[in-house]
């Protein structure tokens, strides 16, 4: 602060130098990679969910094999239902075609596991996100995991 030439030195005014420009662009920036961040995990969690409802559907596509094989009809429905991996991934891979989901999500791969009276299916997809914000990675995916059971209530 400076005293105003003529003044009884009472009255200060201040000497105000500088740009507010560096401060608008820094927090406009701040802002923009928030809203990039918002976006981004937006679609990702969009996706998950689309994926988790494909993993559930297709485990109960497979887990219902189980129940349509000779033995329900020979043998009645007495013991666990039946089910190998073969099958329940050939079931998964029927799923996925006649769902559409291999169009929908390009590169979409799913594991099938069958343990005892359950299958899980877990399905991962490469992720497109619509903004890249810097420093995320380069190739995202996302999965989900669907698990049915192939058991008869007693």
């Amino acid at each position: 602060m400076r005293a105003e030439p003529g003044s009884t030195g009472n009255r200060w005014v201040r000497a105000e130098r500088g740009s507010t420009i560096p401060l608008v662009v820094g927090f406009t920036s701040i802002l923009l990679v928030a809203g990039a961040v918002v976006v981004d995990a937006s679609a990702g969690y969009l996706q998950r969910q689309g994926l988790g409802s494909l993993a559930d559907g297709a485990a109960l596509y497979s887990a219902d094999l189980g129940a349509q094989g000779l033995e329900v009809y020979g043998g009645g429905l007495g013991h666990r239902l039946r089910l190998t991996r073969a099958e329940a991934t050939a079931a998964v891979g029927d799923y996925l075609t006649r769902t559409g989901a291999r169009r929908r999500y390009p590169g979409l791969s799913f594991d099938v596991t069958v343990a005892d009276h359950r299958v899980q299916v877990h399905l991962t997809a490469p992720l497109d996100l619509p903004l890249r914000v810097p420093g995320s990675p380069a190739h995202p995916s996302v999965g989900a995991t669907g698990v049915a059971v192939v058991a008869l209530d007693q």
